[in-house]
């Protein structure tokens, strides 16, 4: 098989794994790709399915195989994903510590240690890449979690410079336009309009992102449709759901229906341990001011 071609399949993947189109992973056919993009396909298959919730499935596909670090760290992930927190975060700084400069383990270990609130770890382990788009899309999102625009920003300007049309690049920059605001959230809009338009990207994140710049740009029929439209062919699907809580909050409308269903299919989801977390805050800052009746 060409090479060339051989490379862009690998591409392909990648870009279906970004989209959030995970059933489209696990069926491509990769018997034609060449020897040594097989491992990489088959992490992503396997990130796919830990994705879909089948992390048993997983773990038990890679049994035996730990001496791989590549699988090694997706057994991590899988760990994560069960709830089995402590043996995943040792796994994963066991990789960080002696395959520093393995893809797999940069990837997926800073995913996890970000995950566990290790965000410096993570960093460390991240900005040891060499070239790799998907590590500079997760040092993107740490800075911006830890509210450092500035640091998400220079990191994006940096990868432009040697990856002007790739599509993580074009997500990261969107995600930063999205938290500088202005005239950026019309950029992002712009650029999820363009992928959940394209029958090759099209898929639920996709969506996501345009509804969320809607939101954004105080265009909340639009949002509404967009993520309703996407509910029904997707109903499952985390960040749809999600972000249609948010929606129905901001538009006044009910929410709980949908927080039991984002609870049922993925109870970890990071919006229901906020809301939680805000919750609990509530009620220990309104206690102070309950009305207090002497006997």
């Amino acid at each position: 098989m060409d090479p060339f071609s051989a490379e862009g399949e690998l591409i392909n993947i990648h870009n279906a794994f970004h989209q959030g189109q995970y059933d489209s992973v696990i069926d491509f056919d990769t018997s034609a790709l060449s020897p040594e993009n097989h491992l990489p396909a088959r992490v992503l298959q396997l990130r796919a399915k830990i994705a879909l919730g089948q992390t048993d499935e997983v773990l038990a596909d890679v049994e035996g195989e730990e001496e791989t670090p590549d699988l090694a760290a997706v057994k991590a992930l899988a760990q994560q994903a069960s709830g089995d927190f402590e043996s995943a975060l040792q796994l994963a700084q066991d990789l960080a510590e002696n395959y520093p400069d393995n893809a797999s383990a940069q990837i997926l270990g800073g995913t996890l240690l970000q995950a566990q609130g290790h965000s410096e770890e993570a960093l460390a382990l991240l900005t040891k890449h060499q070239g790799n788009l998907e590590a500079v899309a997760l040092i993107v999102q740490i800075h911006l979690q830890q509210n450092r625009s500035d640091l998400a920003l220079k990191e994006v300007q940096a990868a432009k410079r040697w990856a002007q049309d790739s599509l993580l690049v074009n997500l990261a920059e969107s995600w930063v336009g999205m938290r500088v605001g202005g005239e950026k959230y019309q950029a992002a809009f712009y650029v999820y309009e363009e992928l959940a338009s394209a029958p090759s990207t099209a898929a639920p994140l996709s969506i996501v992102g345009q509804a969320v710049a809607e939101l954004h740009l105080g265009r909340l029929p639009e949002a509404e449709a967009a993520l309703s439209a996407a509910l029904e062919k997707f109903p499952d699907e985390a960040e749809l759901i999600a972000n249609t809580i948010v929606l129905n909050v901001l538009a006044g409308k009910p929410t709980e229906e949908l927080e039991q269903h984002l609870e049922q299919t993925h109870p970890s989801h990071p919006l229901l341990s906020d809301v939680q977390e805000k919750s609990a805050l509530f009620d220990t800052a309104a206690a102070k001011y309950a009305p207090r009746v002497s006997a």
